[in-house]
């Protein structure tokens, strides 16, 4: 019997599947509905996304992928559909010739099927043709296909009939069966795609379609990373979309349309540009047309006419459409969110009525899971694309300000020190990408907020308004906690910045610190800082806490208050299970929105914080290129120069005019402050220019006061991106005198140089700076002083082989600023300068005639000193530079160099040993001890009452839901209007207590977290500043500071957060357990393997994870360590032209983080899937035991576990999320404990071995056998010294480099602690005091003077021990009582950061005030005069002689002739004493000290 059919009207259509289908055990779909609507869905899924699919074809060519097996079956099998539908197209014809004449669909369907496998074949080959490996659009297509012909497949089966049109029905199965396992197979990579290229390609780019949806592609790294601790080298490259090359030129090209918007306002506002006098670029692009007076008048007018260029537009334009890509996601998914609801109301009557049969109750347990794992799948894809979106813009935020911070003014620089530009990199771009993972709440929180509402008011009806009331009422609470945090956390961050940047001064200073014994004074500082921010964090907890408990409880009372008022409102209406629990379940997808807003919101306030920073820093001015002209005859020239730092500051060079022939060497001299750096600065472009014009012909080298060196090998430094050649660079080498440096380097010119050049000497970083300038072979050398930090011999040296009129440079221009006298003689020409003006220019002779301020100076400075600085020839160099120990930028005046020997320290017994060790990321499991000592830090007890009363609030939860699940079967048995005052009034009472637990239990733990973080961070500190010098000698500064800023942050701000999270979903899915096992006992059952498989997978995720984390914070301190060695180097990468090879280096460090963070995105999508998978399952699993123990349950059971089996998911996820969290989290505390643990100097005091207050009385010094080495394992510095000196004996002491004698006066302060032997002051052995009672009785003059940032008065006296009289009295005696009484503040002149804003010179005059302040009985001086021109150095030799005539004196001297009346001089060689006696009869014996006097010309 064959059912004709007439295909009916949609409402018959709709009963008969409704009889045919619900009402029966054996089910079925009615044949019209099976031809209709199943067999079109897929046909008009596939044209209807066909035009969008072909037009990214077209657009995106990928290349093209030879023809194989697989594709020609997979043609062969489209072609095969496409005869099977037209053959039961044509036997519809045959049949009609016949007479059977059949309804229409008959004829339309297999058309449209044919039509359709046509397209699907046409798609097939169009992908191949364009490079797709692996085709959703046709996956989806063919799933579909399948899904849909199972139902006629079965319906046939049960007809039984054997006719044509069903034989082709099967084969159109069987073939789109085949089409779909084929479908999962991978094409070939196409040709000649970087895959093929790549060492090590990431697999999802010819990852399937399957495998991209579950990201089955990252397994591989998981296994692996599970296996062993993942490394770099297994990490996969960076796709070719997300690297710097890519990224940030998008934005930059969007930030450039933006800022000439504004200047097309501005052209548009002033139809006459100005002709451009200043020196730098509005902003960055094209010539700066006003200045900004005049901007800011327009702005002012001008409103509507101005806009100013919105940084948030550039980015908007940049990553706006692949981020809408995830929006699309988003939607979707909240769409399918509310189905589950509804199939639990659908399971729940299931349960209630009865001969119902069974298959519906597994269906519907079968489409819960089937839409939940829908629904994980397009989650995670959409937070795949958020992700990404939020690293790119990372990416290209870091990008921009690196390439911006190669560009500003100097006015600009002042105004963020090198800190707050660090800052912005790792903050503020860390602050957008956190904020794109989220930015889509947004929307789809308000979205999903009312289609909850929407199904709400459909169950409930109006008593819902009741509910939403009290949500409307915890937006203003949650909005003023927000807006409250939000102004905490503004506060905290000025106040983390400051602390910061004090650390950095006090570790770049520590040395410094150390032998002044002031310690203590900043430490206090530092901890005041800490205080106030720990102060603001406390306050931030509270308000943390408060929002916890509003969160928690919010889904409660509005549940609470909805029931209450629709049980209250009407006698008739009966909260049943199916209302109540459907209700709960809403409720709970209303949660996620309502926390999320309030969020949302708040880190959009902040990222809008981070928006104007990182706005304001990109708007700043640049320098002009242009500014310095390129093209003239002269070399360099000048005409009515007038030069300023900063527009606001007044001028500091004047009227400036000179020409510098091509080929000729100027000469500039004059005293310390008069403006010679400047005059350089302005020559490179890096001043304001005011008025006149500057040229300069040809290329230019650099040399600067301090020379500026980079981390990385000493070739490099000196090659400094040119090509190497042999015989070129030897030359450079010899000329620069850096040979015999290098044979006692540990590893040649390959050595690995220190940040800031620490492991070289100032006289070896200064010639590195020359050899540099040099090699670049450049047609202009600008030389700042080159010479002052090498001695005269080396200084001769350089000048004859290099800088002087025979030397490698003389066909070239040079103009080199210089204090020493010797030279002047030999240049073309001299011009000497005189508070910022040219006083006189000409050559020595004709300057010697005019008889001005010149000749005076030089008249002063006796014929002796012209003649020994002149004939200091080779054979023995007066030495003086200390041991390598740590020098930092310095500047000495003809002191000696290493040439010969060069310290101990330096010849390590391994070959090639790094100074620097790298920082290593700890692998493997976090150890357990780690999570002890953070508990120890929260204090024991407290951890386990905090356990306690989270275990308190879920047992509370608990109660309120089982509560509610015995008053909807009230229902049931007809008892509802007896005790529903009761019902509601326990129900209330159970969930209030949850809240309080709730809140109680936030506030311990916010407690128990603020201290351990102050207990961390005191901790380190203390460590830090009781760390013996020789550790921070061979660690890097930004390593230290990571500790104090990165991992201090993740302990206040992260860790809290984390633990929080994961106490509660801890919890949370503890509870889910125990309710579903008690409503449905077999679910225990299932518990074992899901459990297994969860661990499994989690154990896989976390050891990734963790490890991918640490290689991420590991390879991001070179981001930053190598952006501050670029601020400080600006000038030099801007003088040489190397602007775009550190930008690429830039990007190549950032790509290597992204390298990283890319796949530890991926591994929590990955786990994502499959945790929600197991989540799914339990949902699966409670849903089918309803089903079977129907009987048996009561429907509030049923509607409680499979609930909360519908909630368990998330908090499953978040589980194995947070647990991986708080192991990369804790392992900050692992990172700080490191840290608080290293070998410390002895005690500061010891108690009962104080010395008197007034003790050194005498100052007499003695040492006993005293020998002493730098580090464990290097040899001896000093052998054997015994030496008696008694009080107020001036000693000097004089040797070649690498003699000790910095050592000796370092072992003095104890800054390096005895092998052998001792040291006595005044009879008392300094190695049993206190390290604070010796150092505050000792006074040195270092060499290079360290300033630290803050007042002058702070730095002369931290611990503000002496009067202001006292304070002006020593400044009178170190000259420069001027200078600071000029000054409007005073005393209180603010010195920036390594007092940058004094010059060199005032610096060290203002170490010698400090040194006239303490005014103790022992003084050292460490060739101190080095950056002085003569004057000033005379000055300080006399105010020495004066003030400290009755102290003990110790001098390493540079310059024989200031030691030749000094008691006793003291000849040091190879670390043992050579000679001691006075001069006269040193001289008489003829010994090494007469070698030096005659080569200095001290005697005949």
């Amino acid at each position: 019997m064959f059912r004709k059919l007439k295909c009916l009207s949609p409402l018959c259509l709709v009963l008969q599947v409704a009889n045919e289908t619900l009402h029966t055990d054996r089910p079925d779909l009615p044949e019209c509905f099976q031809l209709s609507v199943l067999s079109w869905l897929p046909c008009i899924y596939l044209w209807a996304v066909c035009p969008i699919y072909l037009f990214y074809l077209k657009r995106n060519n990928r290349g093209y992928i030879m023809m194989s097996i697989k594709n020609r079956f997979k043609t062969v099998f489209g072609l095969l559909l496409w005869i099977v539908c037209w053959i039961d197209l044509f036997y519809t014809f045959h049949e009609l010739r016949h007479g059977h004449s059949q309804p229409p669909i008959y004829f339309v369907t297999p058309l449209v099927l044919g039509m359709t496998m046509l397209l699907a074949t046409f798609l097939i080959q169009f992908e191949r043709l364009r490079g797709v490996q692996s085709s959703g659009v046709l996956f989806i297509f063919w799933f579909l296909s399948v899904l849909c012909a199972i139902v006629p497949f079965r319906s046939k089966i049960l007809q039984e009939y054997v006719r044509l049109r069903f034989t082709t029905f099967y084969f159109y199965f069987t073939l789109v069966v085949c089409e779909l396992i084929l479908c999962c197979f991978n094409e070939k990579p196409p040709l000649f795609s970087n895959v093929v290229t790549d060492p090590n390609p990431c697999p999802e780019t010819t990852a399937g379609f399957l495998s991209r949806m579950t990201f089955w592609w990252f397994t591989s790294m998981a296994i692996k990373g599970y296996k062993m601790p993942l490394e770099a080298k297994d990490l996969w490259s960076l796709n070719q979309r997300d690297s710097s090359k890519a990224m940030v030129p998008t934005l930059l090209k969007e930030w450039e349309k933006e800022q000439a918007k504004r200047f097309c306002t501005f052209q548009a506002v002033y139809s006459k540009p100005q002709p451009s006098t200043t020196n730098h670029v509005t902003g960055g692009v094209g010539g700066g047309e006003s200045s900004p007076e005049e901007v800011e008048v327009l702005l002012s007018n001008q409103k509507a006419a101005s806009r100013q260029p919105s940084f948030l537009r550039a980015l908007i334009k940049a990553f706006g459409p692949y981020f809408l890509i995830g929006s699309g996601f988003k939607l979707l998914q909240d769409l399918i969110t509310f189905v589950n609801p509804q199939l639990l109301r659908m399971l729940i009557s299931f349960t209630k009525q009865k001969g119902v049969p069974d298959w519906w109750g597994y269906t519907l347990a079968f489409l819960m899971f089937f839409t939940a794992f829908l629904q994980t799948l397009i989650l995670h894809h959409h937070f795949q694309y958020c992700f990404v979106t939020g690293m790119n813009v990372r990416t290209a935020v870091i990008g921009a300000i690196y390439r911006k911070a190669l560009a500003i003014t100097n006015a600009a620089k002042r105004s963020t020190t090198v800190g707050e530009v660090v800052n912005l990199m790792s903050v503020d771009a860390q602050r957008f990408m956190d904020l794109t993972t989220f930015l889509n709440m947004l929307w789809s929180a308000p979205f999903q907020i009312m289609l909850a509402l929407f199904f709400l008011w459909q169950n409930l009806g109006a008593s819902v308004l009741a509910g939403v009331a009290v949500m409307i009422m915890l937006i203003p609470f949650n909005a003023v906690i927000a807006m409250k945090t939000r102004a905490y956390q503004v506060e905290q961050m000025q106040y983390k910045d400051s602390r910061i940047k004090l650390m950095n001064e006090i570790l770049n200073g520590i040395k410094v610190l150390k032998l002044y014994a002031w310690e203590d004074s900043f430490k206090e500082k530092v901890l005041a800082i800490r205080q106030k921010e720990l102060n603001v964090l406390r306050k931030t907890a509270y308000l943390g806490a408060l929002s916890t408990m509003a969160w928690t409880s919010a889904p409660f009372l509005v549940a609470l208050t909805t029931f209450a008022v629709y049980v209250y409102v009407d006698e008739t209406h009966v909260l049943d299970a199916e209302k109540a629990f459907v209700s709960l379940s809403l409720f709970n997808i209303l949660r996620f929105p309502l926390n999320m807003l309030p969020q949302v919101i708040s880190s959009i306030v902040q990222a809008s914080v981070s928006l104007k920073r990182v706005q304001g820093f990109l708007s700043h001015d640049e320098l002009d290129p242009n500014s310095v002209d390129r093209k003239n005859t002269y070399s360099v020239t000048v005409v009515n120069g007038k030069f300023t730092w900063a527009k606001e500051d007044p001028p500091v060079l004047h009227n400036i005019n000179m020409m510098v022939p091509q080929g000729s060497l100027l000469a500039v001299v004059g005293h310390v402050g008069c403006g010679k750096s400047s005059l350089i600065s302005a020559l490179l472009g890096e001043m304001e220019k005011l008025e006149g014009d500057i040229s300069i012909r040809g290329s230019v080298a650099y040399v600067p006061q301090q020379a500026w060196i980079q981390n990385a090998t000493l070739r490099d430094n000196i090659l400094f991106g040119k090509p190497y050649n042999e015989q070129k660079y030897r030359c450079v080498l010899e000329a620069c005198a850096l040979t015999p440096d290098l044979e006692v380097l540990p590893g040649g010119d390959m050595t690995e140089i220190g940040e800031k050049g620490i492991n070289l000497s100032g006289g070896q970083r200064q010639r590195v700076s020359l050899a540099r300038a040099l090699y670049s072979d450049a047609d202009v050398y600008l030389l700042d002083d080159p010479l002052s930090a090498v001695d005269a011999h080396v200084s001769k040296h350089i000048f004859d082989n290099l800088i002087g009129p025979e030397g490698v440079l003389k066909g070239k221009t040079r103009i080199l600023v210089t204090h020493g006298i010797s030279f002047l003689p030999q240049v073309d020409n001299i011009m000497v300068m005189v508070e910022g003006r040219v006083s006189e220019m000409g050559s020595y002779q004709e300057l010697l005639k005019q008889n001005g301020a010149f000749a005076e100076f030089l008249r002063n400075y006796t014929l002796e000193d012209i003649i020994e600085e002149d004939e200091a020839t080779g054979r023995v160099i007066i030495s003086a530079d200390g041991e390598g120990t740590r020098s930092r930028s310095v500047r000495r005046h003809g002191c000696s160099q290493r040439k010969h020997g060069e310290p101990q320290e330096k010849k390590k017994p391994h070959e090639m040993e790094k100074l620097i060790q790298a920082e290593t990321a700890e692998t493997g499991r976090v150890k357990t001890k780690v999570y002890l000592e953070y508990a120890k830090a929260v204090g024991p007890l407290l951890s386990v009452v905090i356990c306690l009363l989270y275990g308190c609030q879920s047992g509370a939860a608990i109660g309120a839901n089982i509560w509610l699940s015995q008053w909807t079967n009230d229902a049931t048995r007809n008892q509802t209007k007896e005790n529903v005052n009761m019902r509601v009034g326990v129900y209330a009472a159970l969930g209030i207590a949850q809240g309080i637990l709730v809140l109680i239990s936030s506030f311990t733990l916010a407690m128990g977290n603020m201290s351990a973080a102050r207990k961390l961070h005191h901790n380190l500190l203390t460590n830090k500043l009781h760390t013996p010098q020789s550790f921070f000698d061979t660690t890097p500064i930004g390593r230290i500071i990571n500790r104090f800023s990165k991992d201090i942050y993740v302990i206040d701000e992260a860790l809290p957060a984390t633990v929080l999270m994961f106490l509660g979903t801890f919890f949370v899915s503890l509870s889910t357990m125990i309710v579903i096992i008690s409503s449905t006992p077999i679910f225990a059952v299932v518990i074992a393997p899901l459990a297994f498989i969860y661990i499994f997978v989690q154990r896989f995720y976390v050891a990734t994870s963790r490890q991918l984390k640490r290689l991420e914070s590991v390879s991001r301190s070179p981001i930053y360590s190598h952006f501050s060695e670029t601020i400080t180097g600006s000038s030099v990468i801007r003088a040489y032209g190397r602007h775009s090879a550190f930008v690429l280096m830039s990007d190549m460090k950032v790509d290597e983080n992204q390298k990283s963070y890319y796949p530890s995105i991926v591994s929590n999508r990955w786990l994502g899937v499959r945790i929600e998978f197991i989540g799914n399952c339990i949902v699966l699993f409670a849903a089918l035991f309803a089903v079977t123990g129907k009987e048996s349950l009561n429907p509030g059971l049923v509607g409680l576990s499979v609930s909360y089996a519908l909630q368990v998911t998330m908090s499953l996820n978040w589980m194995v999320r947070m647990t991986s969290d708080l192991e990369s989290n804790i392992v900050a505390v692992e990172r700080v404990k490191e840290y608080s643990e290293t070998k410390t100097e002895a005690p500061w005091d010891v108690e009962d071995k104080k010395p008197l207050p007034e003790w050194p009385m005498e100052g007499n010094v003695q040492f006993y056998n005293y020998s002493v080495r730098y580090r464990e394992g290097l040899d001896l510095v000093l052998k054997n010294l015994t030496l008696d000196i008694k009080g107020g004996e001036k000693i000097g002491i004089v040797g070649r480099t690498g003699a000790g004698k910095s050592s000796m006066t370092l072992c003095l302060f104890r800054l390096l602690e005895a092998a052998a032997g001792e040291i006595t002051i005044d009879k008392v052995k300094i190695a049993e005091i206190g390290l604070h009672d010796l150092r505050s009785k000792l006074t040195i003059i270092p060499q290079e003077p360290v300033l630290f940032s803050g007042t002058l008065r702070m730095n002369l006296d931290p611990f503000e021990k002496y009067s202001d009289e006292e304070v002006w009295k020593a400044l009178e005696h170190s000259d420069l009582h001027k200078f600071v009484s000029n000054h409007p503040a005073k005393l209180e002149l603010e010195c920036s950061e390594g007092g940058e804003n004094l010059s060199v010179g005032q610096r060290q005059l203002v170490c010698l005030a400090r040194a006239l302040l303490r005014k103790t009985k022992i003084l050292i001086l460490d060739e101190a005069t080095a950056a002085i021109d003569l004057e000033t150095d005379d000055l300080i030799q006399s105010t020495i002689r004066t003030q400290f005539e009755n102290c003990t004196v110790f001098t390493i001297a540079h310059r024989l002739n200031t030691i030749m009346d000094y008691t006793r001089v003291l000849v040091l060689d190879k670390g043992q004493i050579a000679e001691f006696d006075t001069p006269t009869n040193l001289i008489s014996q003829r010994g090494i000290f007469y070698g030096m006097a005659k080569d200095a010309g001290l005697v005949q």
